[in-house]
């Protein structure tokens, strides 16, 4: 068919090609026939002028011949002789000249009757006269010879005439065939030329009308094809290789429509899966992440979906096997509100028995017809009945598995008028659940390592503030709710000697289990530290010094702490990220880089109530906040360190003296400092929540609790610490100082003088214990120290009436030398004092000062009671 086809246009347009070569062909040899008989008519006539020309030469010749011959008759003069031998001359060439030019035969006998005629006139005429008249003969002027020679030129002129008219009867001849073959030439070209033009044009009207227009109607529509419209399709009208033409162009716009439609289909897909990589995961909870998945699979991959997790998922735990898993809704979402399908939060029975997962070589569940799968309709045949009426048609579920945990499944529906899944669509239902079960494992490591790091946090600050004599605290500590984790804030109230009291605020840099752990660190060795009544200065020396030899995060990481596996970022699979979880590159890593630059910032501030005089020192850690009994918020100006782990630079302390009342306001920098939120405006932000708070609130809990709350709007980005301390002062009648002289008797005195101030306390029942502790102390004062040597008793009471207080006995001297308390042998004379003091008392120690040194003791008191009032 397409030979016969091609071989129809060609042949035809073959044809036409060939009658227009034919016509033209013609035509041409009809022009060069009349052109070359016209140019041969032309040659003739141009000879034949020539003859007639000559003719008439040779007639004057004669003529000349004739006159000067009479005219040297006549005249007898010399003259005419020379002219007339001349003509002689040339006569004879010029005669056959003519012969020669002739145009015919009889023309060329003509011109030889006229050249012998001539020459005979010549020759037996005119020289024999010319001779007679030259001897002077009377006879060449005689009439007999004068009339002969006249009918001798005049027989010469009949021929010329003859001649002549001869050749104008042949020249006009020639003119008129020359003009009838010019008016055929004519003709024929105008003909030749006609037919050329009107086969032109029929054949231009068929190339138009078969060709042309059907090729303008193809570039229309492949026109309208690249547009996008792709329902432009070409009439079937033509034959031959146009109607092939129209055939081609309609099977390849279909198969550009099928190929789009494909492509479509396509890019649909990769849409659906990329928005999915992008919208599910972008939190580290794991039911939003369920329910992100859901809203990204409805409606446009299914009218229906819900995810079951384990239960133990939820809870950041590991799921059990695939027989024995629970499995809660946590998300369901679809077309319409009406679905029988479980709510959200009930324990429920998959539709079709859990699939292992792709580990296991079995992946998603796909039913093509829920009507026809007696096996989905066997399993629960109530609820298959009620979906079945509701208008279900089709389902896939597709485990959530991420490193061989199978944590759930989520199930695809469709329904109603959608068209059921196919088997291409098994392979996005995987894939979305493939992309959801990283996002829902992170959001599961995530929870387990929060939730370790909330534990380890909260078993390593101080579950309860313990009373305070010299303070009254309250404090609120908010851990961070970013994905980071928990953070490394803590505070401490430490009770020390002398009743006073150390004021602790830290924070560690990073967050997580890391950050925790470092944090308990930090506070034990603060508390170890204030344990032996080191200055503040002196302390945070020593504690920068430990922060500078902690061990890295990577030693800790090997050693197994929890955490070493974490999660990578909400939004980014393992493959996603370049690394996946446990492996360097994940959270792990970041985890280690990030302790392995171990930092903190601290402020531990001692408070006296005695002297009513607070010391502090700072590791580039915010100052605190004075709030003034009258509600005025002073911030404190000091010198600021450097933070803890930089090393080998000194830190200062600033002193300041507080009225009794006044309240210390220490806090981290999550409560001031946010990425929204410079550091000068947040503390413009708590000055002015501190002073609205100490004007408003009845008590100093609800102070603290308002300063947070007016501060932070939502989750805090970082660890929110404040601890604010209102301080008391201790009357002089809770405080008695003695000077006893270096000298063993004023030992005696000194017992005496503490039981007359027990008795003006009503402590009598104490009387006994004190009397043997202060007996030890000032005994070993004056033996192995220096003066001056002070004893000093203190009095401290119970505020909230649940016991009787303490008493403090010190004993201070001018010798630096601390006593070591060691267990003496049985024939040991010493070494018993401090031991004996140790069991005596609760608790007892050493501090130093800058001059000197103190013993202290301190045991509760048996009873409430005594005398005594606060300022």
């Amino acid at each position: 068919m397409f030979r016969g086809t091609r071989r129809g246009l060609v042949a035809l347009t073959a044809l036409a090609g060939t009658l227009l070569a034919v016509l033209v062909g013609v035509g041409f040899g009809v022009l060069f026939w009349s052109t070359s008989d016209m140019r041969q008519a032309n040659l003739a006539e141009r000879h034949a002028v020539a003859a007639q020309d000559q003719a008439r030469l040779v007639d004057l010749l004669v003529i000349d011949e004739e006159t000067y011959q009479r005219g040297y008759v006549i005249a007898r003069q010399p003259e005419f002789l020379g002219p007339w031998k001349i003509v002689q001359g040339h006569f004879s060439a010029q005669a056959q000249k003519l012969v020669n030019i002739s145009t015919s035969p009889a023309q060329r006998k003509r011109a030889q009757g006229i050249m012998r005629a001539g020459e005979a006139y010549i020759r037996d005429y005119s020289i024999p006269v010319v001779r007679l008249a030259q001897r002077g003969d009377p006879r060449a002027t005689s009439p007999s010879v004068t009339l002969d020679g006249k009918h001798r030129v005049d027989a010469i002129r009949g021929l010329f005439d003859t001649y002549t008219t001869t050749e104008s009867a042949t020249v006009a001849a020639r003119e008129a065939t020359t003009d009838a073959d010019a008016q055929h030439a004519a003709v024929a070209g105008a003909v030749g030329v006609g037919a050329s033009v009107l086969l032109i044009a029929a054949y231009s009207g068929y190339v138009t009308r078969v060709i042309v227009l059907p090729v303008r109607r193809a570039a229309r529509l492949a026109g309208r094809l690249a547009e996008g419209d792709l329902t432009a399709r070409m009439p079937l009208t033509g034959a031959r290789e146009i109607g092939q033409l129209e055939t081609s162009f309609n099977s390849m716009a279909g198969s550009l429509q099928h190929s789009i439609g494909q492509a479509q289909e396509a890019h649909r897909r990769l849409r659906l899966l990329y928005d999915a990589s992008m919208a599910v995961g972008t939190t580290l909870d794991v039911a939003r992440t369920a329910r992100e998945l859901v809203g990204v699979a409805v409606p446009r991959f299914a009218d229906f979906a819900t995810v079951d997790l384990a239960v133990s998922v939820l809870q950041g735990g590991e799921p059990a096997s695939a027989g024995a898993t629970r499995l809660r809704r946590v998300a369901r979402d679809g077309v319409r509100d009406d679905v029988p399908l479980d709510p959200v939060g009930v324990v429920i029975r998959p539709a079709l028995p859990v699939p292992a997962g792709p580990g296991t070589g079995s992946g998603a569940l796909f039913v093509h017809d829920l009507r026809a799968s007696t096996g989905w309709q066997d399993r629960s045949p109530e609820e298959a009945g009620r979906l079945l009426d509701y208008g279900m048609n089709s389902l896939i579920i597709a485990p959530l598995v991420e490193q061989g945990v199978l944590m759930g499944i989520v199930s695809f529906w469709r329904g109603h008028a959608s068209q059921p899944f196919e088997k291409e669509d098994v392979a996005d239902a995987e894939e979305l659940a493939l992309k959801a079960a990283v996002a829902i494992d992170n959001a599961r490591r995530y929870t387990r390592e929060r939730e370790t790091a909330l534990t380890l946090q909260r078993s390593l600050l101080p579950q309860r503030l313990p009373e305070q004599p010299a303070v009254e605290v309250a404090y609120r500590y908010l851990p961070a709710s970013t994905r980071a984790g928990v953070g490394g804030d803590w505070l401490d109230v430490i009770p020390l000697s002398g009743a006073r009291v150390a004021l602790v605020v830290g924070d560690v840099v990073g967050h997580g289990i890391h950050a925790s752990a470092t944090m308990g660190r930090l506070r034990t060795a603060v508390r170890t530290l204030a344990d032996v009544d080191l200055p503040p200065d002196e302390l945070l020396t020593q504690l920068d010094d430990l922060v500078m030899h902690l061990p890295g995060a990577g030693e800790e990481t090997e050693a197994g702490v929890p955490g070493g596996a974490g999660a990578v970022e909400p939004g980014v699979s393992a493959g996603q990220s370049g690394a996946g979880v446990g492996e360097p590159g994940g959270m792990a890593g970041r985890l280690d880089a990030a302790a392995e630059e171990l930092g903190a910032t601290c402020l531990y501030a001692v408070y006296d109530p005695i002297s009513r005089r607070c010391t502090l020192a700072d590791a580039g850690h915010p100052l605190p906040f004075v709030i003034a009994p009258d509600g005025t918020v002073t911030a404190v100006t000091g010198h600021t360190g450097p933070p803890l782990g930089v090393g080998g630079l000194p830190f200062e302390t600033t002193e300041l003296e507080l009225v009794p009342g006044s309240t210390l306001a220490l806090y981290s920098d999550g409560l001031v400092h946010s990425r929204y939120l410079d550091v000068d405006q947040g503390q413009d932000r708590l000055r002015a929540a501190l002073a609205s708070a100490a004007g408003s609130a009845d008590s100093l809990d609800d102070a603290c609790g308002a300063v947070v709350d007016s501060l932070l709007t939502g989750p805090p980005a970082d660890d929110v610490a404040l601890l604010l301390a209102r301080t008391r002062a201790f009357s002089t009648e809770q405080v008695v100082t003695w000077d006893i002289p270096a000298d063993p008797e004023q030992v005696a005195r000194a017992r005496t003088l503490t039981t007359r101030q027990l008795e003006a306390w009503q402590l009598e029942e104490a009387s006994f214990v004190t009397e043997l502790v202060v007996s030890e102390l000032v005994t070993n004062a004056i033996r192995y120290g220096t003066p001056p040597i002070q004893l000093r008793l203190i009095r401290t009471m119970s505020i909230s009436g649940s016991a009787a207080g303490a008493l403090v006995c010190e004993v201070s001297d001018g010798s630096n030398t601390a006593p070591h308390m060691r267990r003496a042998r049985v024939f040991d004379e010493g070494g018993r004092g401090l031991l004996l003091v140790a069991q005596l008392t609760q608790r007892w120690g050493t501090r130093h000062g800058t001059t000197g040194k103190t013993i202290w003791c301190e045991q509760m008191l048996p009873t409430p009671g005594g005398l005594g009032r606060w300022e």
